[in-house]
């Protein structure tokens, strides 16, 4: 078989799926054997379905939510303890990242939390620069800034034509949590 390359794929816009695609792709790497980490960056206190799986799918699959949700949603969470969870999300992603314990990490809305001003660009590029030549990376979040999408491999833009919020419907279980 040949060498491994890993790559590093981003799914970005303003559509809905970009961690529903990242998820697929972490279930498709664990049916061929590989060990999926996933980092949310944003989420953290809602219990979403995808929480659910690893329970199920067993060691070779791990969800971490490092997050304190979406700023603009929390009450009560303060701009620097959102940063402060973001900061060690960003450690945690370095930490395995060194520890070679995972063939695919995703982080989660680590676009989110570079949008909304709580990791810099510079530390998510050093983070790039620090994977091992064997592991797959996904990045998923709105507004792919152009020096990532230069270091990707892949980026798909979703890229919303028609929404059910639209018609006034609220958020459904198993499709938005």
């Amino acid at each position: 078989m040949a060498e491994t390359k890993g790559l590093i794929l981003v799914f970005t816009g303003n559509g809905k799926g970009k961690t529903t695609a990242a998820l697929g792709m972490g279930l498709r790497a664990w049916g061929q054997g590989l060990r999926v980490l996933v980092l949310q960056f944003i989420k953290g206190g809602w219990k979403y379905g995808e929480l659910n799986a690893p329970d199920r799918l067993g060691p070779r699959f791990e969800i971490r939510q490092l997050g304190e949700g979406f700023t603009r949603v929390v009450e009560g969470k303060s701009l620097e303890e959102h940063r402060a969870a973001a900061r060690a999300a960003l450690n945690e992603a370095e930490k395995e990242l060194a520890a070679g314990n995972f063939d695919l990490i995703i982080l989660d809305e680590i676009l989110y939390a570079l949008k909304f001003n709580l990791i810099g660009l510079d530390e998510i590029l050093a983070l790039l620069d620090k994977k091992p030549p064997g592991l797959h990376m996904v990045l998923t979040g709105r507004d792919a800034p152009p020096e990532i999408v230069d270091r990707a491999d892949l980026v798909t833009e979703m890229r919303e034509i028609k929404h059910h919020y639209q018609k006034g419907i609220k958020a459904q279980r198993g499709i938005e949590f």
